[in-house]
């Protein structure tokens, strides 16, 4: 699989003990009304039983500065774009059956009891968790709290077992595009609203969300961005992005359903889930 994963703060002052009891109700009220999405069957029709963005969700960038193609060629790609900078593809295919396959009803009825390997969310995912997939959905698939650190946040991408998850990815169609010397591995994730991995860089590759948003923040090799290996990518987004001079910001944009990022070799990028999202990455290793 590709190499290195590189994946706020708590009120200092309380007047009281009764304002201290006050502020952390405030704050599982809020929690509890992001999770309210979350229940089985809520959410807008054609979301896949998965929750959408709730109350407090991640507003989308104000303006996209990955361009969009959906008339590349292959010969365009190569020139443009696959070693020079990200680019997002549309229509270049077409995975509907595989995203019906990826509800949360079909997901859970497939591969409910297998156990599954989650990574924490920080920059060097140091810690790995094995549990099954069905108690990773009904009890830690909830919105990133912003209080937590990466390392305090389970995150189920990558480390997927192939064999057992074969049967879901022979109906996925991936990117057109390789590269020469490479071949292509999946990673399958499922995260919840507001969570995300820090900044970290490695080899080529592709992330198509088949669920939900997803926002990406890129920088190019040679410009290292300024972050906290262990601070969420929503902690960054709060503290560090808005004192970012225009000449210091990232590329970035929101990755919807349907579409497929594509980012060349050691590109740093962060992510961010908009919503409740499922999405696959093709990793040209």
């Amino acid at each position: 699989m590709a190499g290195g994963r590189a994946r706020g703060s708590r009120r200092a002052v309380r007047l009281s003990e009764g304002g201290g009891l006050m502020a952390r109700a405030s704050r599982l009220l809020a929690l509890w009304a992001l999770a309210a999405v979350a229940l089985p069957g809520s959410g807008k029709e054609g979301d896949g039983g998965w929750r959408p963005g709730g109350p407090g969700a991640v507003a989308e960038e104000e303006r996209c500065t990955v361009e969009r193609r959906s008339d590349l060629t292959y010969a365009e790609f190569v020139q443009q774009y696959a070693f020079v900078r990200p680019v997002i593809l549309q229509g270049l295919t077409d995975n509907s059956r595989f995203r019906a396959l990826c509800s949360r009803e079909k997901l859970l009825a497939s591969f409910g009891d297998r156990v599954v390997r989650l990574s924490t969310a920080n920059t060097y995912s140091y810690q790995k968790v094995d549990l099954p997939f069905q108690e990773y959905v009904e009890q830690l698939l909830h919105p990133q709290d912003p209080t937590s650190l990466g390392n305090d946040t389970l995150y189920f991408f990558g480390d997927n077992n192939f064999t057992e998850w074969a049967s879901l990815f022979r109906h996925y169609s991936p990117p057109p595009f390789g590269l020469l010397g490479t071949a292509p591995a999946y990673s399958f994730g499922i995260a919840g609203a507001g969570s995300g991995v820090p900044f970290h860089w490695h080899g080529p590759g592709y992330s198509e969300v088949i669920y939900g948003r997803k926002r990406w923040f890129l920088y190019p090799p040679e410009k290292t961005p300024e972050f906290h290996p262990n601070k969420t990518t929503l902690a960054w987004l709060r503290d560090t992005y808005p004192a970012l001079p225009p000449s210091a910001r990232p590329l970035e944009c929101t990755i919807r359903a349907g579409e497929v990022l594509y980012f060349p070799d050691r590109w740093w990028h962060a992510t961010l889930n908009l919503d409740t999202s499922v999405f696959i990455s093709t990793f040209l290793g």
